[in-house]
């Protein structure tokens, strides 16, 4: 069953192809006699996992409704080089018009989800319980789209907004003390995760001392971050050990191996590839 689009998606697609159809439309597709049909396929060039394709559909609707979008592997799909993605076929005036927007988010998204899975892998193969995280370094205006993509790919969504928990960091620690932020918090929105980002143990054991749901050990070293984990369980067996700070796919193992419950990576949306994505077109008759 299609949903209907999501409003995130709605408008990304829109401000985007409003950068490539402003303010005259496509000057080149014009020249083609509009009775001209076709039929394209989306292929991948490369391995990979799939993501963005409420983007596709939505990039072809905004363009022409009457073009027919048939997704062939859904988000979080596997493909291997030379697989068909989607079909499409409508006017193919149409069709050349919106097929740039439709792969930059396919192979954008696709790229996250692609890299998400490389360090779930990772760090499955190490630690049974350990879950990859993705942070707030998203694209502006692409959160709610980067962050799908990141579940495609297997990964965890940490705060969407600042609105979704507490993360008191190390610029809030110089106006306010751990204690004092951490009691204050909870008194002000309990319920609430509240987590605290710490530098060194000391932290680490007052923000557990204090009932932090979770610490934030930030840019420690696999060694460090164990001493840390091991520190905040021996006073609060229930607090969760996340890290952060120059996560990649290199050395989440490692951190994995350290008994942290979440490894968070801005990597996995502010430094991805895209994942090369083809589309294959075959004029129709008249």
């Amino acid at each position: 069953m299609m949903h209907p689009p999501s409003a995130p998606v709605v408008a990304a697609v829109k401000a985007a192809l409003a950068e490539d159809l402003e303010p005259q439309g496509d000057l080149t597709a014009a020249l083609l006699d509009p009775s001209i049909r076709a039929k394209v396929v989306i292929v991948s060039r490369e391995p990979g996992v799939i993501a963005g394709q409420a983007c596709v559909r939505e990039a072809f609707a905004q363009v022409d409704r009457s073009i027919v979008v048939d997704i062939v592997i859904d988000d979080g799909g596997v493909v291997e080089p030379g697989d068909v993605v989607a079909t499409v076929s409508g006017p193919m005036h149409s069709i050349l018009s919106a097929e740039r927007t439709a792969l930059n988010f396919l192979g954008h998204l696709s790229g996250i989800a692609t890299a998400t899975a490389a360090m779930v892998a990772v760090v499955a193969a190490v630690s049974s319980t350990a879950k990859v995280l993705d942070t707030r370094k998203t694209t502006p205006g692409l959160r709610v789209l980067e962050k799908a993509a990141v579940r495609a790919g297997g990964g965890t969504n940490h705060r969407m907004s600042l609105s979704d928990a507490l993360l008191i960091k190390d610029n809030h620690l110089g106006v306010i003390g751990i204690s004092e932020a951490v009691t204050k918090a909870k008194a002000l929105w309990p319920g609430r995760n509240v987590e605290v980002e710490c530098d060194h143990l000391s932290q680490v054991e007052e923000a557990a001392r204090a009932g932090a749901n979770s610490v934030l050990l930030d840019n420690m070293s696999p060694d460090q971050a164990r001493e840390a984990a091991a520190l905040a369980r021996s006073v609060a067996p229930a607090i969760l050990v996340e890290v952060s700070g120059r996560i990649t796919i290199d050395n989440a193992a490692s951190y994995a191996a350290a008994g942290v419950d979440l490894i968070s990576s801005g990597s996995l949306t502010h430094s991805v590839t895209c994942l090369d994505l083809g589309l294959d077109l075959t004029v129709e008759a008249r």
